[in-house]
């Protein structure tokens, strides 16, 4: 199974290389334009995106107009092309409007002829001469995606180039394989389950394990600190402001990615560290009155952060999947209580009403969640009847039979 990433590396690039590299961007993104004009139609259902047809609509005319290779001009057409299938999707499946696609900014994509990798350097095809460029690396990169995964064992493929701020960036792609979970064995076919519960507060995620990962206090007043900077810069008005503006929020978003990276990373790890072959989470569309407290930016660092739970998991076979949220934190997780009721949770702390049962509230949600996926096998037929939720002392199967963690394995 392949498994792919994507990196962004800084390029240190000669001065007197800015200049066919600029060229290149302009001439790439004209050729990008032209093939979307000439594909793009009012009605949809007329938009062109099979990328052979726009290739001889194209090619030679592209050719004619500009100085880039043929490489080049094929990597311009196929991002025209996904981009016109993009709308053309949009529009006819999802019932949603669109318009023609506008190529603006400085962007070029690189492929396996265009681009040559090298242990601290790359070289790029251009309009002109190849521009060779060092790699700018992280002075302190542990913990980070570059860490993980700019290493010899994932092959690093397309790219694509930025200019920034007066920098060059390199969005690479890596791909590793990787072995797929062995469907013959029982405790995968069976499936264990990790819960995880997200918050607007406190801690950013609780697994069903017990382990608080992460502060959304924190990432709130890092957001916060933020805005708070930007809003007086905009009072500013000056051109100085507004290129801080810029800077500020680039730094913040890197930060802020890589903090969801961190914790992501944990969560995945605990799964792996309790053989779950599953990790759980609410489905976010339906918890809006959960979280109706919820800023933009909470949502988004939510999605965020499960989808890079999903690609992180992909790589040791473990499934992502989501349920319904309603009630897991009035719910009692506690054997087979189950009492529900609002009262049993007051701020962090939930006792059940009616069994007495005392948990962290973030806890007890996580284990509700974890058991909602359990009896969703169960009762979906999926043959998972000894399916099971991981918990910090134990497993706890689909019929309600705990095994404590000694007796595990």
């Amino acid at each position: 199974m392949e498994v792919v990433r994507n990196i962004q590396i800084k390029l240190d690039v000669p001065e007197d290389a800015h200049s066919v590299l600029d060229a290149t961007f302009e001439q790439f993104q004209q050729a990008a334009q032209h093939v979307a004009d000439v594909g793009w139609s009012d009605d949809p259902t007329e938009i062109e995106d099979i990328k052979n047809t726009l290739h001889d609509q194209t090619y030679t005319e592209v050719r004619e107009q500009t100085s880039l290779q043929a490489s080049l001009v094929q990597s311009a057409r196929n991002l025209a092309a996904d981009a016109l299938g993009n709308c053309k999707d949009r529009i006819l499946d999802d019932g949603k409007k669109a318009s023609k696609p506008e190529f603006r900014g400085s962007v070029v994509v690189y492929n396996g002829r265009t681009i040559t990798y090298h242990d601290d350097h790359v070289t790029l095809a251009t309009v002109g001469d190849r521009v060779t460029a060092e790699f700018v690396t992280p002075e302190d990169d542990a913990g980070t995606p570059f860490a993980e995964y700019w290493t010899d064992d994932w092959e690093r493929k397309e790219a694509t180039l930025h200019k920034r701020d007066g920098a060059y960036y390199l969005h690479v792609a890596v791909e590793k394989q990787v072995e797929p979970a062995d469907s013959s064995d029982d405790s995968t076919e069976n499936g264990v389950v990790l819960g995880v519960d997200l918050n607007v507060d406190g801690y950013l995620a609780v697994t069903s394990t017990g382990a608080f990962l992460g502060n959304a206090d924190y990432l709130n007043h890092r957001r916060d600190e933020y805005e708070r900077r930007r809003g007086n810069l905009q009072q500013t008005g000056t051109r100085s402001a507004h290129l801080t503006i810029k800077s500020i929020g680039s730094r913040f978003a890197r930060w802020s990615a890589d903090y969801l990276h961190r914790v992501s990373k944990a969560i995945v790890q605990e799964a792996v560290e309790n053989d779950c072959t599953a990790i759980a989470f609410e489905n976010l569309k339906h918890t809006r009155e959960r979280i109706s407290n919820a800023s933009k930016f909470q949502q988004w660092a939510f999605r965020e952060l499960q989808r890079h739970v999903e690609y992180k998991a992909e790589e040791y076979g473990i499934d992502v999947d989501d349920v319904a949220p309603a009630y897991t934190s009035q719910r009692c997780s506690h054997g087979e209580c189950g009492f529900t009721h609002e009262d049993n949770r007051d701020g962090d702390e939930f006792e059940c009403l009616k069994c007495g049962k005392e948990l962290h509230a973030d806890y007890n949600a996580a284990r509700n969640i974890g058991w909602r996926l359990v009896q969703h096998w169960l009762k979906s037929g999926a043959g998972r009847a000894t399916s099971q939720l991981a918990l910090k002392s134990g497993t706890l199967n689909a019929n309600g039979t705990f095994t404590p963690t000694e007796l595990l394995g």
